[in-house]
């Protein structure tokens, strides 16, 4: 069973042009082809990932955090109470009311909003934490990018798109293409592993939905061996990520013109990165000149198809983003939509402003509907 399961899934008809097999991939006269065993290392190297990042965090990103003067706030811890907890941790989106909950618990309306407010606030990640994995990140794509583009620059494909499908899908890769490849696939490994645990956003779903495409985009092209339009991808990514992740640094840290001015420059380059290059170089390469060399197969629509999951989430990003470009050119600070911002003690105020009518106001994942203070920030 499981060796047909097998035989079906390698049939070279679902991932190789007609007329090629496996075996013309074959390993010979010192030529090295793609395959797919070479994954394997894959998975230890994303653990190894995680426990570079661990060490990181705590030797490299906390001290730069200090020396940046990336502050945290003071939280008011939420008082114990049995009654509330249980409602938060099994009814967060029920149809229970500020009144009802007061009753139960023998708290005031407001002291109900509180600590809601506190309990929220508990759970949402430091500032601290959030500044580590952005430098993280940061280090990893800067370095991605530097690496990916000393390994493309000098190809002669890197200029001429034609020449991504010369001799397909008969071309040897080097040492340099074969550790861009295991590097980068190890660590959205390791970003899918850890994602549970990492500061979680809005786009919480298409985060986990772009992670999966890329490891699955990345694991195709290399047993399939299209490493060069590969390579050209993963650099194209990494080049505007490294910006994002450095304007979140300096955005914790207080920095607010700097954060704003990289933001401007990330802006630019992801637009034209993602909404330009990828759509009308990229894809017009891996959809229009395979044709004129062999038929249409199942791994070139598998493969474009994986590429418009990718083309469909930037689309959905660049929207994110122009909204913010949008507040930075009217006047208000840039801040992540894909996150909120910690509530404060401040919203006591605003409820006794609006008259102590909270009372009556119905709760949605602990927040009362008619006076949501959530604001987005990252």
């Amino acid at each position: 069973m499981l060796q047909t399961l097998h035989d079906y899934f390698w049939w070279e008809r679902l991932w190789l042009p007609v007329n090629l097999t496996w075996a013309d991939l074959e390993d010979r006269d010192g030529r090295v082809y793609a395959k797919a065993s070479d994954l394997y290392i894959t998975l230890p190297l994303a653990l190894l990932f995680l426990i570079i990042r661990y060490f990181f965090e705590l030797y490299v990103a906390t001290p730069l955090a200090a020396l940046l003067n990336v502050k945290e706030k003071t939280r008011l811890r939420a008082p114990p109470n049995p009654t509330l907890e249980h409602f938060y941790m099994t009814s967060g989106k029920g149809g229970e009311d500020v009144e009802l909950l007061s009753r139960q618990s023998g708290l005031s309306g407001r002291q109900v909003e509180r600590w809601f407010r506190r309990r929220r606030n508990q759970d949402r990640p430091s500032l601290l934490k959030k500044f580590r994995e952005a430098s993280w990140r940061f280090t990893f794509y800067l370095i991605a990018f530097i690496a990916g583009t000393a390994v493309i620059v000098d190809k002669p494909w890197f200029y001429d798109l034609r020449k991504v499908w010369e001799g397909y899908p008969i071309q040897s890769i080097i040492p340099s293409q074969y550790w861009y490849y295991m590097i980068e696939l190890s660590f959205y490994w390791s970003l899918l592993f850890s994602i549970a645990s990492d500061v979680k956003r809005k786009d919480f779903k298409e985060q986990i939905i772009h992670h999966v495409a890329t490891i699955i985009l990345i694991s195709f092209s290399w047993f399939a061996n299209y490493v060069r339009a590969g390579t050209l991808i993963m650099a194209l990514h990494d080049s505007s990520d490294y910006l994002l992740e450095s304007a979140k640094m300096f955005n914790y840290a207080g920095w607010k013109n700097t954060c704003n001015n990289i933001f401007i420059v990330f802006a630019i380059v992801f637009i034209i990165t993602r909404l330009v290059i990828l759509p009308f170089w990229i894809l017009h390469c891996t959809l229009v000149y395979p044709l004129e060399l062999y038929p249409a197969f199942f791994g070139y629509y598998f493969f474009n198809f994986m590429m418009g999951v990718l083309q469909l989430l930037h689309i959905f990003w660049a929207y994110l983003i122009l909204r913010m470009a949008h507040k930075f050119i009217t006047g208000k600070v840039v801040e992540d939509e894909r996150s909120d911002r910690e509530e404060t003690e401040s919203s006591e105020g605003e409820e006794a402003a609006a008259g102590g009518g909270a009372k009556n106001r119905p709760l949605a994942n602990g927040h009362p509907i008619l006076n949501n203070n959530h604001r987005k920030n990252d």
